[in-house]
């Protein structure tokens, strides 16, 4: 018997999970493809093997340098894994789609969409888990380094944990296997209730990192300004840095805004639409593409911001044109000398941080100043 472009040599159990995937494909319009991979597919495929070495590298330079072996920078670590396992289920997902569909049961169905469904939600909600840690270590003047570490291991496991729970929900029974009006055109064996679900509860992930974001900038504002703060040299100082990891915090959330409320305004849209009377939703490889970019791009925003991150970085990949005969780091970065005064004749370095909770100059600004890029 002959389903598709599946011909049913085995058992019957094989063709009958075949029929059940080709009926809901039917049903919704979504086509399973009947030829190889298309050129999208093959860009697909790249980008993620772009992700993977990306987000890779960075995983070795925190691994290896010990200064990065902190609270923070371990929750950096995890976001870029989640982004590393992110690019590799996504590879997975894309070998194993199109003419390759239709050999799948339903549960192996399942675990393929879910494979990059708990990944890309481990990224996003290794975010929020990065966003909690900051504005608590904004909070807590004197931070207990015992209880970082312990607030660290609840967040990470805490994001695993729910990402796991949100993937596992179709195979543990929230799908539309016995219900062909309920299922999704962008997932057809997903139920539209599970979509909607799951897109309010990244929506209020957004909204969450969002508001704790604006709680330490107004916190931190506020001391800034307040004379009897600033004099505190310590904490006036620390108020500066946050105020600098700011500036990539709004980088990092707006480039995820940027990326994936394509993706949660299709899956709205599947919520709302009638099967088969909105061909946009036909086009969901585009979106997933879309939020699968914040992926790759996460680890050039920390490259370019963080100079830690950078150094470490490029001593991992060319260590020998890097390190001076004694063993030390040559001098990279940005210098500026001011033209007006004689200030500081010999230049400030102006770097921003990716938000690793560590000490760095905060840029200068004055007018008519003389860059110098020194290496």
């Amino acid at each position: 018997m002959e389903f598709g472009a599946v011909t049913c040599t085995g058992t019957t159990n094989t063709c009958h999970w075949n029929e059940v995937l080709e009926k809901h494909y039917n049903y919704t319009g979504k086509q399973y493809g009947r030829g190889e991979l298309k050129p999208e597919s093959i860009a697909g495929l790249f980008i993620c093997f772009l992700i993977i070495v990306e987000n890779l590298i960075v995983l070795m330079a925190i691994w290896k340098n010990k200064k990065f072996h902190m609270p923070m920078y371990y929750l950096l670590g995890n976001l870029t894994l989640s982004d590393l396992l992110a690019g590799f289920t996504y590879m997975l997902n894309i070998m194993l789609s199109g003419q390759n569909t239709l050999k799948l049961t339903p549960l192996q169905w399942f675990v393929r969409e879910g494979g990059v469904f708990i990944t890309l939600s481990a990224s996003v909600v290794s975010l929020l888990a990065i966003a909690i840690e900051r504005y608590f270590t904004m909070r807590n003047t004197k931070p207990y380094p015992r209880a970082k570490r312990n607030r660290m291991f609840t967040l990470i496991a805490a994001s695993w944990a729910l990402s796991l729970l949100l993937g596992a929900l179709p195979i543990m029974g929230w799908n539309c296997l016995h219900n062909l009006e309920w299922c999704s055109t962008v997932l057809p064996l997903y139920a539209k209730s599970y979509i909607f679900f799951c897109v309010v509860v990244f929506l209020s992930i957004l909204l969450a990192i969002v508001l704790l974001y604006g709680r330490i900038f107004h916190f931190v504002k506020s001391n800034t300004q307040n004379p009897t703060c600033v004099q505190r040299k310590p904490y006036g100082h620390r108020s500066l840095k946050y105020m600098a990891l700011l500036k990539t915090v709004t980088i990092v959330v707006g480039v995820f805004i940027l990326c994936w409320m394509p993706l949660f305004v299709l899956l709205l849209m599947d919520f709302v639409c009638p099967v088969k009377e909105c061909p946009v939703l036909f086009k969901v490889d585009y979106f997933l593409g879309m939020a699968m970019f914040n992926s790759l791009i996460n680890p050039i925003i920390y490259t370019l911001t963080s100079r830690d991150i950078r150094r470490a970085i490029l001593k991992l990949l060319c260590r020998r044109c890097l390190m001076t005969k004694d063993g030390h780091v040559r001098n990279i970065g940005i210098h500026i000398s001011f033209t007006k005064t004689d200030v500081n004749r010999q230049g400030l370095e102006t770097t921003i941080s990716s938000g690793n909770g560590i000490t760095l100059p905060v840029k200068s600004i004055y007018p008519k100043l003389k860059l110098s890029v020194i290496a």
